[in-house]
């Protein structure tokens, strides 16, 4: 498989999907490792036998470890440029054995202080298909490749003409294909008035009661 297409200002659309980022089932091993790599030993991460007790079926993950997959799922799309800033809403329990598949897409993309942002909508699903995370997260990017050679060489941002957001109407025509309307002759021709552009006059009653008599 090749590599990923570099996103740039200039080029990504809003409503376009990040590319998925996979994650094979999470495992109890998976879980102590991230509760140690962060000093959190909630006893709900590492001790079996208290989950049990409190409830719970079995451990579970910390919700924090899904918002770092997002976080790597937006690094990964936007380098070399930075995440911002990301934020997240933890949905649903993710348990051992849980697969899980992080995704994205476009929302906006600004321009602020001379610089190029993208705002994204990031969500993190089971195997299910089910929800379990859902956030947010903004991005810098460069226009243009030409734009990052010269940050490259030292050299300042090229100058762009402004970015003007499209309205609700251009976003859901590039979502839906246009369709021409059908016209059908016949009725074009039933329409035409006749007799030079006068249309006939129908008699009354009235007149046709004096033209029998």
């Amino acid at each position: 498989m090749g590599a990923a297409k570099k996103p740039y200002f200039e080029s990504v659309r809003i409503g376009e999907e990040l590319p998925p980022l996979l994650k094979p089932a999470i495992d109890r091993v998976a879980i102590a490792r991230y509760a140690g790599a962060t000093d959190d030993y909630n006893p709900f991460y590492v001790d079996e036998d208290f989950a049990k007790r409190s409830g719970f079926p079995s451990v579970c993950a910390p919700g924090m470890m899904a918002m770092g997959f997002l976080g790597e799922l937006a690094a990964d799309w936007v380098r070399p440029g930075p995440v911002k800033r990301i934020s997240a809403r933890f949905v649903k329990i993710i348990w051992p054995g849980d697969s899980l598949v992080c995704r994205g897409r476009i929302v906006d993309k600004r321009r602020e202080a001379g610089e190029h942002y993208v705002d994204l909508e990031l969500w993190v699903e089971n195997q299910k298909g089910e929800l379990v995370v859902k956030g947010t997260a903004s991005a810098r990017l460069f226009n243009s490749a030409s734009d990052e050679e010269r940050h490259r060489m030292g050299m300042p941002p090229e100058e762009v003409e402004e970015f003007v957001r499209p309205s609700l109407v251009e976003l859901f025509e590039r979502e839906l294909p246009r369709m021409e309307p059908e016209t059908k002759a016949g009725k074009s021709r039933q329409a035409e008035p006749m007799d030079g552009g006068v249309a006939p006059k129908r008699a009354s009653r009235a007149g046709g009661s004096k033209a029998r008599k």
